[in-house]
């Protein structure tokens, strides 16, 4: 499930109202305004940040051009994701690099919201930009906060400095010393964080910042505290005037109003988002491909860089030469599942190609782990021949396939209708047609 599906679902019905008119009365875009008030609001999208984008939207809607338009509908949509763009930072805000290396990340936030993982999973994303990243272990209160650096650093293969629970901003001071010495470009540091924010919790980190002199503040906040978060961003903004946010959890179950309205609040941008449990589940924010997100206009160019962390040019050219010459076999079927399994969660990869989204609302694609073995057990059960070949595929064949993997014979005939279907989707899309639904 996406964090905006119920709010691309409820903007998209009141847009399909509006397709169905020829030209829109001034009543009726109103009564647009109002309903696309009530689905912000609902997806728990600050009050006043709502007023203000419904003020501007209408002000713009109710232009005379847009009265007078032959497409009245798609000039309002054109203005609400224009303006969801815009309220949500407009453009990409990239790390800042400092002149005189190491460049120094400090990390803060509440406990809970996935900070330290979250540590791991930037330095992984810096190291694949060239990156030599240290990673730094600074919260000294919490119960196996140092481990817990150890095990990211372990899974990210980059190494953790830690002294222990000696002083926070001592062991900061030698951290900048050893990574000056040892040739890292960058630090990541874990700080401390809170159930609450208190008075000790800002001091420390005021002191920390001194110290450290970062070019980056990143605070981490769970998405699905909802306003919860926007307040938290608001108040560690106050105190420690900080450079980004980075949004957890914005695959799972909340509404979407965090990063609808952190811009807009803090003043501050949203920097990454964090969209799964793996290392590798970490993407830049970019408002104008989350806008088109939630308006189910897809999100190409995200796909794309998820897809090049996977392919090189060569197999992107021998794949589209298969695709298009209808010589796609289910052995390259089986590679690209294992490459979308590396690209993170199917239903998300899905929902950003364009005219999709809204087809697979609320159709069960998630495509999990044991979906996947099942399918390569089932593959690995057949023979070179049969897997170039899926037309011989015939009874006993079978029969003896299901038996090999351990499923059910409907298991392997369903496979070779998707691996059909498959491959009419691909080959109809790499011939620039239209799919068919």
């Amino acid at each position: 499930m996406s964090v905006f599906d119920n709010l691309s679902e409820r903007l998209n019905h009141i847009f399909s109202k509006l397709k169905n008119k020829g030209r829109l009365t001034e009543l009726e875009i109103k009564q647009a305004m109002r309903d696309i008030r009530i689905a912000l609001l609902e997806a728990d999208v600050n009050f006043a940040v709502v007023k203000q984008f419904i003020n501007t939207i209408s002000e713009k809607a109710l232009g005379e051009a847009i009265l007078k338009s032959l497409t009245p509908a798609q000039q309002v949509i054109k203005i609400v994701n224009e303006e969801l763009t815009a309220l949500m930072g407009s453009r990409n805000a990239k790390l800042a690099v400092s002149s005189n290396p190491p460049t120094v990340i400090m990390m803060c936030g509440l406990q809970g919201a996935g900070k330290t993982t979250m540590c791991g999973k930037l330095g992984q994303y810096l190291k694949k930009q060239g990156k030599k990243v240290l990673l730094c272990a600074l919260d000294i209160y919490r119960p196996a906060a140092i481990k817990q650096l150890q095990v990211v650093g372990e899974k990210i293969k980059t190494e953790v400095f830690e002294k222990g629970t000696q002083d926070p901003a001592k062991t900061a001071k030698e951290a900048i010393k050893y990574a000056e010495k040892n040739g890292y470009d960058t630090i990541i540091a874990d700080t401390a964080g809170r159930l609450h924010i208190d008075t000790a919790l800002m001091g420390e980190l005021k002191e920390l910042k001194k110290v450290l002199t970062p070019a980056e503040i990143l605070l981490v906040v769970d998405a699905m505290t909802g306003q919860d978060a926007v307040t938290v961003a608001d108040a560690f903004n106050k105190e420690l005037d900080i450079t980004g946010v980075i949004l957890t959890k914005l695959d799972g179950d909340t509404r979407g109003g965090a990063a609808l309205s952190i811009r807009a609040v803090t003043g501050k941008p949203i920097k990454f988002t964090g969209t799964g449990e793996k290392m590798e589940d970490i993407e830049p924010f970019h408002p104008d491909r989350m806008a088109s997100r939630i308006l189910g206009m897809g999100d190409v160019l995200t796909l794309i860089e998820k897809a090049e962390t996977v392919y090189n040019e060569e197999q992107a050219k021998q794949l589209t030469k298969k695709i298009k010459e209808n010589s796609f076999t289910l052995q390259d079927y089986l590679e690209q599942l294992e490459n979308m399994k590396k690209m993170g969660n199917i239903t998300q990869m899905l929902n950003m190609i364009p005219g999709l989204s809204n087809k697979l609302r609320g159709v069960e694609t998630d495509i999990d782990e044991k979906k996947i073995s099942r399918t390569k057990a089932i593959i690995q059960s057949m023979t070179p021949e049969e897997r170039r070949n899926p037309d011989i595929i015939k009874a006993s064949r079978r029969k003896r396939i299901a038996s090999g993997a351990g499923v059910t014979i409907q298991e392997v005939n369903q496979l070779l209708k998707q691996f059909e279907l498959s491959k009419t989707m691909m080959s109809r899309m790499a011939k620039g047609k239209k799919l068919p639904f």
